[in-house]
């Protein structure tokens, strides 16, 4: 078996192939559809199959490459930074540059063999990036609205025009997404099942859809595990009692889209009336209930997306 490791940078790709006999062969390229191409004509006459290849997530940068070395055809998985920083701490790692980061990679291929990764369908890859695109142009605004509150009179036409601007290009973008979504049978339907939830809209549906494969997960546990809304208990012999808190490992986007709709839930969504009403008479602060929403909000997600049913308060 061959092992890749591939450290990705914004502009170049670190690559560190482990061939089966033993020897060590490193290669770096640009990260563009050009590099990309370099990378796969390597791979093709340095690398023994069976191949296997790792790539660190790196805030993005790493799908364009993933997607590339999928396509020609090669196993790859898309590694969590936390993953291999921990696994270079076992393995008492001292230097730190991007060939031996890349090594580091192929190491962690050749001995854990981590899950392969498989890309979305490109409609949702599409939706994925509307929704992204969308989630910057709000935080755009909620920062020029900031700004127009404190700013000087002779400032405040300017951050104006651009809120303007703003508010224009968040309606485009939640256009685009609406007819995106209607244009794919498959992703009209599941929208439709998502905002059958009481306290889920278009936009928070739309969000879930270009974030989440509801094929990878087993259980709505699993999801919820994803997302990171699960709790992390800190107890260890007789002197470590840490306060639970949640993991925050995994999907902050989806945590962030389902924020607000848990507010609403409490309000509107029968069975999660009654679930908050119950955290409140245990004392529970409100944090901790808004939090548990948003995972019961995953587990009725999961649910009508794995029966293809509408939202029914009784099975909730």
């Amino acid at each position: 078996m061959t092992a890749v490791g591939i450290d990705v940078a914004k502009r170049t790709l670190a690559i560190v192939a482990l061939l089966p006999n033993g020897k060590r062969r490193q290669k770096a390229c640009a990260n563009t559809p050009a590099g990309h191409a370099e990378l796969v004509r390597w791979l093709a006459r340095h690398a023994a199959a069976p191949v296997v290849i790792g790539v660190e997530a790196t805030g993005g940068y790493q799908e364009a490459v993933a997607l590339a070395v999928h396509d020609a055809g090669y196993a790859v998985s898309v590694l969590n930074p936390s993953v291999i920083v921990a696994y270079g701490q076992s393995q008492l790692r001292r230097a730190k540059t991007d060939p031996t980061d890349a090594a580091l990679i192929a190491d962690y291929m050749r001995t854990q063999q981590p899950p392969v990764w498989t890309p979305l369908p490109q409609e949702t890859r599409q939706l994925q990036a509307l929704a992204r695109r969308l989630d910057a142009l709000l935080e755009m605004r909620t920062q020029e609205a900031n700004r127009l509150e404190l700013a000087a009179t002779v400032v405040r036409p300017s951050i104006t025009a651009t809120l303007t601007h703003l508010d224009a290009q968040i309606a485009a973008v939640k256009r685009q997404m609406r007819d995106h979504i209607d244009h794919y049978p498959t992703l009209r339907q599941q929208r439709d099942l998502i905002q059958s939830i009481p306290g889920i809209g278009a936009t928070t549906a739309a969000i879930v859809l270009g974030e989440l494969d509801i094929k990878r997960f087993a259980s709505a546990r699993q999801l919820a595990a994803f997302t990171g809304l699960v709790p992390q208990i800190r107890l260890s012999g007789t002197s470590v009692r840490g306060r639970g808190a949640l993991t925050k490992i995994g999907a902050g986007r989806l945590r962030k889209a389902l924020y607000f709709p848990a507010l609403t839930a409490v309000r509107c969504n029968p069975s999660l009336v009654r679930f908050a009403a119950r955290l409140r008479a245990a004392g529970k602060a409100p944090m901790v209930i808004i939090a548990a929403v948003m995972r019961k909000l995953v587990h009725q997600i999961y649910g009508v997306l794995r029966s293809g049913r509408v939202y029914d308060p009784e099975r909730a």
